[in-house]
């Protein structure tokens, strides 16, 4: 194996960024039809500057925002706790049985059901 980037890693970063901003421009979206931007009404009132709090599309910029920062986040921490080593390692063995358990059992029982010991 090289020591060579390639430009699947190098646009990695670029996809989850991707998707932030896929979810917050979704949350945007839901927003300003939740909150009847589309409508007369609400044109009618902002126009004639009776509309009290934020207006539909400043609320959507804010969620939107939002959403795209939680989901960043969300993904980066998740992206911490894939080991780089372990992605390309192939699994033999179920992944939730206790690597104790096989290691003193050798494989798990002929009859595929492993011995678990309760605490």
């Amino acid at each position: 194996m090289s020591d060579k980037t390639t430009r699947r890693d190098l646009l990695r970063p670029l996809h989850l960024l991707l998707i932030a901003l896929a979810c917050g421009v979704f949350a945007a979206v839901v927003t300003l039809f939740s909150t009847g931007a589309f409508t007369s009404r609400v044109n009618d009132l902002i126009s004639r500057g009776l509309y009290e709090g934020l207006t539909p599309v400043a609320l959507s910029l804010v969620v939107g925002g939002a959403a795209f920062i939680v989901t960043l986040l969300g993904l980066a921490m998740l992206m911490l706790a894939v080991d780089p080593a372990e992605v390309t390692k192939t699994v033999d063995r179920p992944v939730l049985y206790d690597a104790s358990a096989d290691d003193a059992e050798g494989d798990a029982p002929a009859g595929g059901t492993p011995k678990t010991t309760h605490p």
